[in-house]
């Protein structure tokens, strides 16, 4: 009778059993961010060797104690079920083994019915030759309902309790063994009391047949039942969407993440966005140097904020770097041969267009300086002269030619106004460039997975290694933000027009860092200041590595110099060929020359006067500040502004200079009475 039944049945059908929710691992295996299944259910890959030993032993003993002896059938159960039928007129117990129950769950039953029961047997039977002991107890493990959408033990363990089920304790392992009987009416977040009686059950009933020791019973009953679901984790929420559009389907994706490293930095950008103030976002990616692995990557202060919109992954946008590209325009300019960290640069007003005269953010020039000097204070004026210098069609083509997608605004010719951010790129396209000085020169392609290879394409280089090393060298003597340590990592910090970005780019020899934060709809937010915004986020995320960081190697042919002077003399100084940078000429406009001024020095009265007499007002036109005021040769007065005082000594004729800082004079004659 049973035969011809069953060869009447239709081939039973697995595929809609084998689907489960597509997970997200990082590079240790750690579960990252599951995704539900098409149809909503949390169905997560599991198999008896990832749940605890101790909860498949109460399994077995409370559910099919002679699992591992019958083939798929219990014949015992069978005649303890049969005989309370006949007795009692009804189904009390159905007989089940683990297999009839995965034969249930993969061909679902309606009613409790004998043909249902048969159906099942001659299903189980049939299960057991196909697939043997250890996958059926996997399909188990993988369906078993346990309320809502939740199905399978690695599913209900992380809701419940937060963590995965190869590490449950005796308490929360009995639960999960109750749960199935019932799912519905001893969900624990709906019927907490239910579920602790059925978990109580198990306890008692493992503990007779010598899983647990009484004593281990009994501390089991004291451990509390969860009464609400925990979220699943989502760690790395923007890489592992972007993972999955990619590759749809995969069951499972392994990034090339560092699960630890993720989600301190998850809550590092969390905590700043937050003292920043509201409505702003943060954003950190973290690169191996060695093959561009993405070690971390947080797009947002909050995936799930929509105040700050962290959605939105911020890795991606293309935003303004500010001072975060000066870099890069003094390595094409070492590169070039037009300048050497200790060639001297004039940080001064200068204007080098009809309309472009830049300023310093704090508005002051500090004059003569070393490019190493003016790279560290992220100076302006020195900057845009580089850039003039390496011209701004060529820095945009090297930055194109190393992979970045610069944007430029509607899409105009690149002029000066480049070199201090007046340009669009993506934190992920500014992380390879920094990460390509780490590497003397040579910019990595991101690998996203563990498993990717490195791509054996066309090399994308920002720089020679030497011109490289310089701005490593360079930035790692940058001053620190408050209460950090100098000379740590290499790094640069931006902050884009309007105060809309705050940057900061790091690295030492085997990882890269950039730290972004700002308003994801790009609003302005005063104050924000690459800085003291950004810069401490990129040194708390350092710190967070564990490891001291590495300066960069040397490599050969680097040109050694103490100063400026010891310098070849092409290099000492930077020259703008046949520019003016001081604008109009010098000229003193007072006095002016030939004049006869009575200041009351000659006459009857004058040996009485005191010595400090009155003072002669000097006033210059144009010129290049800080001016240089002599009388008779020697110097009387030096300011950064075009006026100053002079209080001669006598009376007679005195020939009064001016000079510039370019070296520029004026000079007059006057008699003074």
């Amino acid at each position: 009778m049973l035969w011809p039944y069953a060869a009447a049945l239709p081939p039973l059908d697995l595929a809609a059993a084998s689907a489960r929710s597509t997970v997200v691992l990082d590079r240790s295996d750690t579960l990252l961010r599951p995704f539900a299944t098409a149809d909503g259910r949390w169905r997560l890959p599991v198999t008896a060797a990832t749940v605890d030993p101790r909860y498949r032993a109460m399994l077995l003993a409370y559910e099919d104690r002679r699992f591992g002896s019958h083939p798929g059938v219990d014949p015992v159960a069978i005649l303890r079920a049969a005989g309370q039928w006949l007795a009692h007129g009804r189904i009390l117990s159905g007989g089940s083994t683990l297999s009839m129950q995965v034969a249930r769950l993969v061909e679902p039953r309606h009613g409790r019915s004998l043909e249902a029961k048969l159906r099942q047997i001659v299903r189980a039977l049939a299960l057991e030759r196909q697939l043997g002991k250890a996958a059926l107890l996997d399909l188990y493990l993988a369906l078993a309902p346990y309320g809502g959408p939740l199905e399978g033990v690695r599913a209900a363990s992380l809701s419940y309790f937060g963590r995965e089920p190869a590490h449950l304790t005796a308490g929360q392992a009995a639960l999960m063994v109750a749960l199935p009987q019932s799912p519905e009416t001893r969900r624990p977040d709906r019927f907490p009391g239910r579920a602790r009686a059925a978990r109580d059950r198990v306890l008692d009933l493992t503990a007779r047949r010598g899983v647990l020791t009484p004593a281990e019973a009994a501390a089991a009953k004291a451990e509390p039942v969860p009464t609400e679901r925990k979220p699943f984790p989502m760690l790395a929420a923007h890489a592992a969407e972007e993972a999955v559009a990619a590759g749809p389907g995969a069951p499972v994706i392994r990034l090339s993440i560092d699960g630890r490293l993720q989600a301190q930095l998850e809550a590092l950008a969390a905590e700043r966005a937050a003292v920043a103030g509201p409505a702003l976002s943060a954003a950190i990616l973290v690169l191996d140097n060695r093959d561009g692995r993405v070690l971390a990557h947080v797009g947002s202060a909050g995936y799930l904020d929509p105040t700050r919109r962290g959605a939105i992954d911020m890795t991606l946008a293309v935003r303004s770097p500010g001072s975060a590209l000066k870099p890069f325009v003094y390595a094409l300019a070492f590169e070039s041969g037009l300048a050497h960290p200790e060639t001297l640069l004039e940080d001064r007003p200068a204007r080098f267009s009809a309309s472009y005269a830049p300023e310093n953010f704090d508005l002051t020039f500090q004059g003569t300086v070393t490019a190493r000097r003016a790279l560290q204070l992220s100076l302006n004026v020195p900057a845009v002269a580089l850039m003039e210098a390496v011209g701004p069609a060529r820095f945009i083509a090297r930055l194109r030619a190393a992979g970045a997608a610069i944007q430029l605004p509607r899409e105009a010719a690149p002029g000066l106004p480049v070199a201090l951010g007046g340009l669009g790129i993506t934190l992920t396209d500014l992380a390879r460039l920094y990460a390509g000085l780490a590497r003397g020169g040579t910019v990595p392609d991101i690998l996203r997975r563990a498993g990717d290879s490195t791509a054996t394409g066309p090399e994308h280089r920002i720089s020679e290694p030497v011109a490289a090393w310089y701005i490593a060298d360079i930035l790692r003597g940058t001053p620190p933000p408050e209460n950090a340590l100098p000379n740590r990592i290499a790094y640069k910090t931006g902050t884009s027009f309007g105060y809309r970005d705050a940057w900061a780019a790091g690295f030492d020899r085997r990882v890269t860092m950039v730290a972004w934060i700002g308003r994801p709809d790009g609003a302005p937010v005063p104050g924000l200041v690459g800085r003291m915004a950004a810069a401490p986020i990129l040194f708390d995320a350092f710190a967070r590595l564990g490891t001291e960081p590495e300066p960069i190697p040397q490599p050969a042919n680097v040109l050694s110099a103490a100063a400026s002077l010891s310098l070849p003399p092409p290099l000492r100084r930077l020259q703008r060929d046949g520019v003016d940078m001081q604008g109009p000429a010098l000229k003193i406009a007072y006095p002016p020359d030939g004049a006869r001024i009575d200041l009351g020095l000659a006459g009857e009265h004058a040996e009485e006067r005191e010595p400090a007499g009155p003072g002669l007002a000097l006033k210059a036109l144009g010129g290049v500040p800080p001016l240089t005021w002599l009388v008779d040769g020697q110097p009387v007065a030096q300011t950064a502004r075009r006026r100053a005082e002079w209080v001669p000594d006598g009376a007679g004729f005195v020939r009064i200079s001016v000079l510039d800082a370019t070296g520029a004079s004026d000079s007059v004659s006057i008699r003074l009475e």
